[in-house]
């Protein structure tokens, strides 16, 4: 009997999910361990071992492989805890980053945040002038060399970074997406004088026209790769000895995997890949179900993630925002604020209630906990208002102190605000579900869509307490909490179900109409190029699946739109149905009428997306029906909880999840105990119990 294992780490907590082949599927999760996460790792494995009734020796050495999903780079660079890195570009253009392409006083930022011009200000420079060094070289458009690269030159600015401890360098030049002849070359000369040192390429990690993204991008990624392989090498050295077998695999943003060994590489794909998890296994899931139009939603511990899927595919994004700085990597469209349960309330100096950004992680953690931590959470709201038992927190693991909720709410909320406890935790409860449904919307009207038209996930640890309030707020008929054996670890369970993935892309700038001969050398080179990348992972696929877009756009326009690509040998009607099929995605995201095909089009960038596919298929597993079976069974009690202040504390059904079976139906107000998370029903929603063993909240909007 072999294993497939996925493991989340997130900021607060550590989710783990183990897939047998047989179809059994067993999650779990544990406090998360900073600074040191792979400790983290190790004690879910442990907690999910007892649970199977093995060894974790015995789990590990009958494991096919792990994927991790890791938080590393992301929180390096958020939170600037990076390495000294160098960075050698071209003479004449150093100071590309300094000007950040006009973008960088708003980039990321909330449209509030930009209107506050006053207030406005760039990000701290990526690397400071003294470590940014230009080459005498230069590279056109065409890829011709017109100013060839002198070597001595290049040597002192290298021995000069070298001199300055730099732990890693990154090297982007003018259009060497057109030729890296230059790029290459400065690689070895660094390894001359430093034949250790860690160094990345543009022009291998990111060959996409525009100066300002692709150094920055080189840059972030240079300076999270060694850091990235100081955490996953000894992690996978420590795995190996307890017994693991199979490869460990690292998610990336874009919803796929590669080996460990290869991430640190190109580590800043690896950005995002705990909140593409969520949506990789809503992708699944939502298979499995026949839901074409899904809303994604994570209530982590710190985080608020939101995703879409529309027609059955994740929506991607070719470029990300990370500290105001563009960032050219495809990934899944995932957005986030700093709103989940361990989110801090506090009264701002005007005097209104805010919840976020700040979280109190796992350490100290929601004063509930009772680690130290003496600031209101969500969590801590969530307590007070009757939701979460204070007795059965993570199944009855951790208990919770209610008198360590209410002092913490008194002093930073009740008090400033001349509130009573219960009244001040309504607060945040109100405000924390409506800045979530806020979030939700922006996301599916910005992409074009009508949020009536899908069905909503809800899954984290806090997204089964608030979902049936965003749900319902954004007209949604339905939300589903992904229960069953995958429970609150549900971005886990879209990890261990994720393949392997790599994408190669290169920029090419041309006006249509290009010539067809043109497109499939582009695209030959590329699938070529995805091919090797796959086997250079080093792990058993039983399939390959290639799939090609373009970055199209309006003749002038500075944005392009990534349209899907038929495979083959493409002919000038391939090209011409591609064009039909830009100006359709065109209006359906901006809306008809918006676009101008007078001005004509131009090809930017090619793609191609690579998935290998791995030979376990990990899916959900239907529940077993209870013949005889009485709803009310589930019962366990009844407590005082508060939903909806309009009708404030209200006695309310408590169900033991695990008393339940397909086919229950039951209206609320109810509370629904998971050993790894809460759902709450409020009065105006029927809850299902579905094959599958989740929840399905039916909205009632016109009662409300």
């Amino acid at each position: 009997m072999s294993y497939v294992i996925g493991i989340d780490v997130g900021g607060t907590f550590t989710d783990a999910v183990a897939a047998r082949d047989d179809g059994t599927m067993i999650s779990t999760k544990t406090p998360s361990t900073p600074p040191d996460y792979a400790e983290g790792v190790v004690r879910v494995l442990d907690e999910l071992s007892e649970q199977i009734g093995l060894d974790c020796s015995e789990l590990l050495a009958d494991t096919s492989y792990i994927a991790h999903g890791t938080t590393s780079a992301l929180n390096a660079l958020v939170i600037g805890d990076v390495g000294t890195v160098g960075w050698l570009t071209t003479a004449g253009h150093r100071d590309s980053i300094y000007i950040m392409n006009v973008v960088g006083r708003y980039a990321g930022n909330s449209p509030e945040q930009i209107q506050d011009i006053l207030h406005t200000r760039k990000p701290v420079p990526l690397v400071p002038k003294s470590r940014a060094k230009e080459v005498v070289e230069r590279i056109d458009y065409k890829g011709s060399v017109i100013v060839p690269l002198d070597e001595e030159q290049a040597r002192e600015q290298i021995r000069d970074l070298i001199d300055q401890d730099v732990d890693a360098i990154a090297i982007s030049t003018l259009w060497s997406f057109r030729n890296p002849v230059h790029e290459r070359r400065l690689r070895e000369l660094v390894h001359e004088q430093a034949a250790g040192m860690y160094v990345t390429l543009s022009s291998e990690l990111s060959p996409r026209i525009r100066e300002f993204s692709r150094n920055a991008t080189t840059i972030m990624s240079t300076q999270v790769g060694p850091a990235l392989a100081r955490y996953l090498e000894p992690l996978e050295d420590r795995l190996r000895r307890s017994g693991l077998r199979g490869p460990l695999l690292v998610m990336q943003g874009n919803g796929g995997t590669l080996a460990a060994r290869e991430a640190p590489k190109t580590a800043i794909t690896t950005v995002g890949s705990v909140l593409s998890g969520g949506v990789t296994g809503a992708t699944r899931l939502a298979d499995q179900l026949g839901h074409r139009n899904v809303i994604c939603t994570d209530v982590g511990g710190t985080t608020f993630l939101v995703g879409l899927i529309v027609d059955g595919e994740p929506v991607r994004s070719t470029h990300t925002v990370i500290n105001q700085h563009i960032i050219d990597v495809p990934m899944l469209k995932v957005q986030a604020i700093g709103s989940g349960g361990g989110a801090i309330a506090h009264v701002d100096a005007g005097g209104n209630l805010r919840v976020g950004p700040r979280s109190a992680q796992a350490v100290p953690g929601p004063a509930c906990y009772d680690q130290g931590g003496t600031e209101p959470t969500v969590t801590d709201a969530d307590l007070v208002l009757g939701i979460l038992n204070p007795d059965n927190f993570l199944g009855g693991r951790k208990t919770l102190s209610v008198k360590r909720a209410r002092e913490a709410i008194e002093a930073h909320i009740a008090a400033p605000l001349g509130l009573s406890v219960e009244d001040a935790a309504a607060a945040v409860f109100a405000v924390q579900n409506s800045q979530t449904a806020d979030l939700v919307r922006k996301v599916v009207v910005e992409s074009g869509e009508d949020p009536r038209d899908f069905v909503a996930y809800a899954f984290g640890g806090a997204g089964p307490v608030h979902c049936f309030s965003y749900g319902a707020e954004l007209g949604v008929a339905r939300t589903v909490v992904p229960l069953g054996p995958s429970a609150a670890a549900f971005s886990a369970y879209g990890l261990a179900a994720s393949n392997v993935g790599v994408i190669k892309e290169a920029s090419d700038p041309a006006t249509y109409p290009v010539p067809p001969a043109q497109v499939n050398k582009a695209f030959e080179a590329l699938e070529a190029e995805a091919r090797d990348a796959l086997r250079s992972q080093g792990v058993e696929l039983v399939d390959v699946v290639l799939r090609r877009e373009i970055d199209i756009r309006y003749t002038m326009q500075f944005a392009e739109l990534a349209t899907p690509v038929p495979a083959g040998p493409l002919g000038e009607d391939d090209l011409a149905a591609v064009i039909t099929s830009f100006e359709e995605r065109y209006a359906r995201t901006f809306g008809e009428g918006t676009g101008y095909s007078d001005a004509g089009f131009q090809f930017i960038t090619y793609r191609v997306r690579a998935t290998g596919v791995l030979p376990a298929e990990v899916v959900l597993p239907e529940a077993e029906p209870s013949a005889g079976h009485d709803v009310t069974d589930a019962i366990t009690g009844h407590r005082p909880v508060l939903l909806d202040p309009r009708y404030g504390f209200v006695d309310t059904a408590v169900y033991d999840y695990r008393r339940l079976a397909p086919g229950d139906r039951f209206t609320g107000p109810a509370v629904v105990e998971v050993p790894t998370t809460t759902v709450a029903v409020s009065a105006h929603d029927t809850a299902e119990i579905d094959r599958l063993g989740n929840l399905v909240l039916h909205h009632h909007t016109e009662e409300r």
